[in-house]
């Protein structure tokens, strides 16, 4: 018999019948639907429970409760080594990407609980140290394998195979096809249909240098993450670069842009375009000069940001060493299965994957690679003075303090 302090009456179910129904009708034609929802393992839950949370809003639980979430709370996002509370980390730009791509979908009545799943889980599977420590692990992985490691389908590989979470297609295809380095003025969906295309999708990431790239969602909600991605970034790498010092007053607004010269006015100017064109369509759209406006800010960033001392060749004098030497030690003791080495203890016996006979037989430059790309930053900088007290660098050393003279 039902627990009746949980099960709902026949009038309180109609009543969320009548409430989901209500939300599903007034979608666009082009929105994912929920009914659409693909799963790869047969659901066991109870009509009770789909009526409070839908399928997407399912998927939005299993991100956020997901314990590899909260270490982006430590991950960096452009600027590495600063004791600042005030830069940005991974889980800020997630929830700002989930917060810009939910204001566009529900403008455009899309589904908005699949895209704040995608948008809240899109980098989850990013590495510590921001995209140098991608570019290095990266370079290990494929000088042991001859494959790539990409940021964008680890997240779905974590979801799916570290962490065993049955989350949607639509989800997973989502976050594999956000990285937007490349911008375009127009975003179609491109089908995929089962979690065999999916699959094939991530093995020529793997594969292939630069795959992810030409990746397109399937849903236009992927899409709208995939356009927010770029917009979260783009002026909130600028006011973390002021923080930091590597711009000023004088050179951090965007002058004679059409979006605007700072992050407020590029972040509304842009959403306000792309909603503008993309109403009752089957695409996102921008005007031409708004698009070029995104591409100046994008080629602005990269000179005066991404290329900078602080956000890359800092970061680089260490990372290369340290995580090469973290690579060999983990692989060693994971192929001897040393019971108290960290690898063994922090993450096979972690409860988030519990030992399952299915993932002790990934290979084990797989598990290796799921290990340092789940590390916080200070983790790993942690980890390597507890592995190699004398070769690792001083915390003062790699940090830029709060107080300074």
């Amino acid at each position: 018999m039902d627990n009746p302090l949980y099960a709902f009456s026949e009038e309180e179910r109609a009543y969320l019948r009548e409430t989901f129904e209500t939300e599903q009708t007034h979608l666009s034609p082009y929105a994912a639907r929920d009914e659409e929802a693909i799963y790869e393992q047969p659901s066991e839950r109870s009509e009770d429970d789909r009526l409070v949370r839908p399928n997407f809003v399912q998927d939005v639980d299993l991100v956020l409760n997901n314990p590899y979430y909260n270490r982006c709370m430590d991950k960096t996002q452009v600027f590495p080594l600063y004791r600042n509370d005030d830069l940005t980390r991974r889980s800020f730009h997630l929830q700002l990407v989930a917060q810009i791509s939910c204001k566009i979908s529900r403008a455009l009545h899309l589904n908005v609980p699949l895209t704040r799943a995608i948008a809240l889980g899109h980098d989850m599977g990013h590495t510590p140290f921001g995209h140098g420590g991608e570019r290095v692990l990266s370079n290990l992985y494929h000088a042991h394998t001859g494959r790539y490691f990409n940021h964008n389908v680890h997240s779905v590989r974590l979801i799916r195979t570290i962490a065993g979470s049955n989350i949607s297609l639509q989800a997973l295809n989502g976050m594999l096809c956000h990285c937007g380095e490349k911008a375009f003025a127009e975003y179609q969906p491109e089908p995929c249909e089962s979690f065999a295309q999916l699959d094939a999708m991530m093995e020529r990431c793997y594969t292939e240098a630069g795959a992810s790239q030409t990746l397109r969602p399937s849903t236009l909600e992927g899409c709208v993450v995939r356009i927010c991605d770029i917009l979260a970034y783009l002026g909130k790498d600028r006011q973390d670069a002021i923080t930091v010092g590597v711009l000023s007053d004088d050179n951090y607004r965007l002058e004679d842009n059409p979006l605007g010269s700072v992050n407020r006015e590029f972040i509304g100017n842009a959403t306000a375009n792309i909603v503008k064109n993309s109403i009752g369509k089957p695409y996102l759209k921008m005007d031409e000069p708004v698009f070029e406006g995104l591409l100046a800010a994008k080629e602005m960033n990269s000179h005066q940001i991404y290329e900078s001392e602080e956000a890359h060749e800092r970061l680089d004098r260490v990372m290369e060493k340290m995580m090469g030497r973290l690579y060999e030690r983990c692989r060693k003791d994971l192929i001897a299965y040393d019971a108290k080495s960290p690898i063994v203890r922090h993450h096979l016996k972690s409860w988030v994957i519990d030992e399952r006979e299915s993932y002790l037989a990934e290979p084990p430059d797989d598990i290796v690679v799921d290990y340092l790309a789940s590390m916080t930053d200070d983790y790993m900088l942690a980890l390597d003075r507890h592995l190699f007290p004398d070769e690792a660098s001083k915390e003062g050393e790699l940090y830029v303090p709060y107080f300074r003279d």
